[in-house]
This record gives structure tokens, C-alpha cells and sequence, in this order.
């Protein structure tokens, strides 16, 4: 919750005076609503009391005044804005008076009619008041039929104002309708108990109610992300799950044209596509194919393969020793390894058939080993320790097998996650700890002949199906602060950090300015919302011609990091280079 508002009438001024001095005399509505109002008016003393606890609990004080001298009492509070009830909509006399103190006003439109509505706008605009309106039905509670919410687009088409909802129906789901519609503030009644004698406790919320609607609120406004369409994380995981290949549907042999019959659609989803089915068809084995293989393109000879600008300097793709030899990546500068459980154990000189590469050597250690985390900064002794000995493994691995394939001056570079993961929600009142456990094992490791670099992390890692949080090494401060201690330099996620700074609302390239200094090596993909990571160049929300003058002296690798880069003989990677080319 935002803000409370409450309102605040001089009776004796709202009224006429005969009206104020004996309800009675008025019609039956009057004198039941004049009547409570008697009984249940606020003094000065205690609205300032309310101020000033709001104040301590960090919630807005807001106040709708009745009449002139309302407003003069609340100035005195000093309350960021006004709001205007529907039945003051049409009070130009008042309005006059709040317009007068400068502040924004919101104003409902209950009871009104268009022409009214028009009238009042009109007004507002010709004396320069900053505005918004609310749509509003002014019974208590108001029947569903009558809510037209539709209503709230014609408000905002017409005037361009920020328009809200003020409800007073029972129940909260049209209200959290109301916000999935784009209304810009909700406003309900609050009431203790629904029974409670007065007009409208019948269409407020009581506690319960208040926790659900808020809650709903803003699990909506989180829904509503980016305009970008973007498979996020889970998506990808069980699209490789339970999506489809297209599969030898019989042994096809070297140089035969593939024929329609020849092929099937099967699952796990890691080969082509069944959309290139026709691409495919027509096209000649480029070797033997065994029935009930998934057909990768390096199993077909395609008629055309287009030529990208991988000019980059220092460029480099994500590959696995499995497919290193196979594919023909581009002729980059660099190469990562991408390391799993299984890498750690394999023969990788066999894998490797006695080639040397003149290439720079890049390997990223796994984050994972089975269905456990390698959490490096795992306040828990026994993880932290396990992680450890991974991470350790990975080492050995690279200084005495893999770095001897590598023709080249520069020490393997090894990317590190640091661990710090929470199920549920985050823990930042953690991350000093998490940090401390992380700067341990760093120095526990063995790192002679390579140069470990841990990697900052995004807020909402997938982990085996489920979405979970990172903790530590997001914040740019944090990650800075840790390199100063340490002395310890760190790969930078470019998509990675946008996603932080979209989930924390700050800005990349700021980010990005602060840990240039410790800046080692480069992951480069784009980004969009809080957890669309590895997108290609261009295609989410990263601008990265602001991006790219932070890294004008760089001269480290930089890693194509799209996802899916690898299928189609790496276009994926060659296009990124191609596009990052313009940039950096």
C-alpha cells in the first residue's frame, strides 16, 4: 500500500445552515448522512496524529478536503497532493481553492456526467492544475453491471491525464481488473469490520481483503513486462524438455537427397527444428545418418549458407569439447568451454584428437553438479567446501589438459558463479556473510597458471524447472567493494546486469561504469525484463550504443553468450559478432 486518505469537512461549511443545525428537516439520505458524519468526525489534533504516524510507517497521509477552510487546515500538513470526491467533481469553487496551493490533484468522476466530466477538465487544464482523474460508480456498493471499466480507456484517449479507478464494489477482483486494464491508482475503502454502521462499510475492504487486493496489484504490475517477446529461462529449459526435433525416420546415407518420408518429429528439442521441415527436405546428407538420430545442419548440405561480419576483435563463442572439432564456428579468437560434472571425469585429450587450436582459451565452470548447486558462497560449511573442491577440479582440469591444446600467451581464463541462491525469496541482509564465505574460497583455490574470474549474477536464476533468487554479486557497489578487498578482477554478463538493473530500476550503463576497472572478460548478450537473458544483439532492451563507450579501452575477450547460438553452424554467435561489430 501507497497511501491512506481520509477527508476532512468543516460540517458548518458544507452545509447550509439549516440542514447542519437540524437533519431532520432534510431529505431522509441528507439526514442519515449528515447525522453520521456528526458522530464520527476527526478534530484537527487527530488528523495530525495520523499524519505523523504515517509518516513513521512510511505510508503517504493523504486527505480529501470538503470545503475552503479544509484545505487551508490540510496545507498545514503539507500533503503532497489533493484528491477531490466525486461529489465535489463539479465544485468549481473548491476546485478554484486547491488549485490555488499548486499541487497535483486527482479527481473522482462518480456522479457525473460526460458533459460534466468535460466541463471540470476543461477547467483544470484553462487554470494550469496538474491532474488525473478516476473513474468511479458513486453507490455503495455498486452492482458489477454498472462498473464499466472500459470507460477508464475513453478517460485516458480523451484528456491524456493519468487515469485511475476508485472502487466500490464488493469483493477485489474487479478492482485488480481495473489495474490490468492500466489504471494508474487504486482506490478503495478500508473498514474494520463490513457490519459496521455507516454508508459505504458494506463496500469497503476489511484487512484481509486490503493484503489480498495489494498483493494481487502488484503481482499484476509484475506481469506486465516489456513489449518483447523473449523465452525466458524456464521456457527454454522445458522447451529442450519437451519440444521436438526432426529425427532420421530410417538410415539415410551419405549423398542421398532427403525425401519427406525420411524424417519424424521427436523429442528432446536439441537438433532442427520440425519449422525447417521443408528447409530440410531436398537437401543432401552430407554423411550417413542412422535411424532414430536427431539431424543436426551439419548433417545436411544447405544450399545456401549466409556469410556474417565476425570481424570482432578478441571474439569468442560458447562451445563444448563434444562439438568443438564438428562445427564450423567462424573462425573466432577465443574459445569457452562450457564444463559440466561429466567434463571433469572424461578422457579430454580423446575427445580433443591431439588437436591444438591458436586460440585464445576461455572455460566456464559448472554451476551445477547433478541437482546440486557449486555454491561458493554457501554459509553452510559442508556446501561451501563441496563447492570448493569442484571449482578445484575444473582447475586441475584445464591447467594440465585442456590449456596444453591451447597455443597462446594467455592464461586460461575460468568464469566462476558465485553461488549465493535462495528457494523462496531473497535474502540481501545475507550477502555480507555470502561474500565472506565467497572471498574464503577464492583463496582456498589452487589458481597457478590460470586466472579465475567470478561472474555477477542475475536476480531470478532458473534452477531445474523453478525460478529462484540470487543474492550477492548483482549490486555494482557490492561487486566493486568485493574487488577492492580482494584484489580479484570479474567476468561481466552485460545481460546478466540488465536484468539487475531492471529489477532493481537503475541504470546499466551506470553499472557498468562502476565495475569497468575490474573488468576482465566480457559475456555479451541482450536482455529484456528481469529474466529474458541471452537474447540476441538488438533484440531486447539493451541500448547498447550507450553501452559500448564504457568499454572503448577493452581489449579482453568478449563472448557471444546468445543462447541457441550454436544451432545453424553457430548463427547465432556470427550474427551477435556481426551486430556488436557496429558497437564496439
Amino acid at each position: 500500500m501507497d497511501a491512506v486518505k481520509f477527508q476532512k469537512r468543516k460540517l458548518d461549511r458544507t452545509y447550509v445552515g439549516d440542514v447542519y443545525n437540524d437533519p431532520s428537516v432534510a431529505e431522509m439520505g441528507v439526514e442519515y448522512t449528515l447525522s453520521n458524519l456528526k458522530d464520527i468526525a476527526l478534530r484537527d489534533e487527530e488528523f495530525r496524529s495520523l499524519a505523523e504516524y504515517c509518516e513513521d510507517m512510511d505510508i503517504e497521509f493523504l486527505c480529501s478536503p470538503w470545503d475552503a477552510e479544509s484545505v487551508d487546515f490540510l496545507e498545514s500538513i503539507d500533503i503532497p497532493f489533493y484528491k477531490i470526491g466525486s461529489p465535489d467533481m463539479t465544485n468549481f469553487v473548491l476546485l478554484e481553492k486547491v488549485i490555488k496551493t499548486g499541487k497535483p490533484i486527482v479527481v473522482s468522476t462518480g456522479m457525473a456526467s460526460e458533459e460534466e466530466i468535460e466541463r471540470t477538465v476543461m477547467f483544470l487544464e484553462e487554470n494550469g492544475a496538474e491532474f488525473g482523474l478516476l473513474h468511479c460508480r458513486s453507490t455503495y456498493p455498486a452492482p458489477f453491471h454498472n462498473l464499466n471499466l472500459s470507460f477508464m480507456e475513453r478517460l485516458s484517449e480523451e484528456y491524456d491525464v493519468p487515469v485511475g479507478y476508485s472502487g466500490h464494489e464488493r469483493g477485489i477482483a474487479v478492482s485488480a481488473a481495473a489495474a490490468a486494464k492500466g489504471a494508474t491508482i487504486i482506490e478503495r475503502h478500508f473498514t474494520m469490520d463490513r457490519t459496521m454502521e455507516g454508508p459505504d462499510h458494506a463496500a469497503s475492504l476489511e484487512p484481509t481483503g486490503l493484503k489480498k487486493l495489494i498483493r494481487d496489484i502488484r503481482n499484476i504490475e509484475e506481469s506486465y513486462g516489456s513489449p518483447t517477446r523473449y523465452l525466458t529461462r524456464g521456457e527454454y529449459n522445458n522447451r529442450v524438455a519437451l519440444g521436438k526435433s526432426l529425427v532420421a525416420e530410417r538410415d539415410i546415407q551419405a549423398g542421398t537427397e532427403i525425401a519427406r518420408d525420411d524424417l519424424t518429429a521427436k523429442s528432446p528439442a536439441k537438433g532442427i527444428s520440425p519449422q525447417f521441415l521443408y528447409d530440410v527436405i531436398g537437401n543432401t546428407a552430407s554423411r550417413d545418418i542412422r535411424n532414430d538420430t536427431t539431424l543436426t545442419w551439419e548433417d545436411i548440405r544447405e544450399p545456401e549458407s549466409r556469410e556474417f561480419d565476425t570481424d570482432l576483435y578478441n571474439w569468442g563463442v560458447v562451445v563444448r569439447f563434444s562439438d568443438i572439432i564438428e562445427h564450423d564456428w567462424g573462425n573466432p579468437d577465443v574459445y569457452e568451454f562450457r564444463v559440466n560434472g561429466a567434463d571433469i571425469s572424461a578422457d579430454i585429450d580423446e575427445v580433443l584428437n591431439g588437436r591444438t587450436f591458436d586460440k585464445r582459451l576461455g572455460v566456464h565452470a559448472p554451476e551445477q553438479k547433478g541437482h546440486d548447486l557449486v555454491d561458493l558462497s554457501s554459509t553452510n560449511e559442508t556446501v561451501r567446501r563441496e563447492g570448493v573442491e569442484i571449482i578445484q577440479d575444473v582447475i586441475d582440469l584445464v591447467r594440465e589438459t585442456v590449456s596444453p591444446h591451447f597455443e597462446t600467451d594467455h592464461e586460461p581464463q575460468i568464469v566462476i558463479h558465485p553461488g549465493g541462491i535462495t528457494s523462496n525469496h531473497m535474502e540481501l541482509e545475507s550477502v555480507p556473510a555470502m561474500n565472506e564465505a565467497l572471498k574464503k574460497s577464492m583463496n582456498e583455490l589452487d589458481d597457478e597458471g590460470v586466472e579465475c574470474l567470478v561472474e555477477n549474477m542475475p536476480p531470478l536464476p532458473w534452477i531445474y524447472g523453478g525460478q529462484q533468487y540470487h543474492n550477492n554479486f548483482m549490486r555494482a557497489d557490492e561487486i566493486a567493494e568485493y574487488c577492492e578487498e580482494t584484489g580479484q578482477k570479474i567476468c561481466y554478463d552485460t545481460s546478466h546486469a540488465k536484468l539487475w538493473c531492471n529489477y532493481a530500476d537503475v541504470d546499466l550503463v551506470e553499472h557498468a561504469k562502476k565495475l569497468r576497472p575490474y573488468i576482465e572478460y566480457l559475456h555479451v548478450a541482450d536482455a529484456a525484463g528481469v529474466d529474458g537473458e541471452g537474447l540476441q544483439i538488438d533484440e531486447g532492451e539493451i541500448d547498447f550504443e550507450r553501452l559500448a563507450p564504457v568499454f572503448e579501452d577493452y581489449d579482453g575477450p568478449v563472448i557471444t553468450e546468445i543462447w541457441r547460438g550454436h544451432e545453424r553452424r553457430g548463427e547465432g554467435f556470427k550474427k551477435a559478432a556481426e551486430r556488436l561489430g557496429a558497437y564496439l
